[in-house]
């Protein structure tokens, strides 16, 4: 069975830093793309970060400078570390798995989610 469990969400201060990790299962890691994405209320799904096998890291223009994604093969897990959090961070994170075609990070190539995991960021 094909799975993503999303972890270390909470309630943070403005400033603050939180850690997500994302165990994966049911697939061969080594050879997907994996990627966190948000979804604040009232708005669209947007990508934040990306570790795509072929076309390296990718970050929105609001996660540079603050958020770093990383993984852990050997465990399947992939994280998204954020520091400097910002209010307007708050959303449910999902992290998204999607094969690596050799393109770079596609949204639309991602179809396995996890369940998300809630950010707030208090001002």
């Amino acid at each position: 069975e094909v799975q993503l469990v999303e972890s270390g969400g909470g309630l943070v201060q403005a400033g603050g830093s939180l850690r997500l990790s994302c165990a994966a299962s049911g697939f061969s890691f080594d050879y997907y793309n994996m990627a966190w994405f948000r979804q604040a209320p009232g708005k669209e799904r947007e990508g934040v970060s990306c570790i795509s096998k072929s076309d390296g890291i990718y970050y929105a223009d609001s996660a540079k400078g603050r958020f770093t994604i990383s993984s852990d093969n050997a465990k399947k897990t992939v994280y998204l570390q954020m520091n400097n959090l910002k209010p307007e961070d708050t959303a449910v994170y999902y992290c998204a798995a999607a094969p690596d075609y050799g393109l770079g990070f596609i949204p639309a190539d991602f179809k396995t989610w996890g369940q998300g995991t809630q950010v707030t960021v208090s001002s």
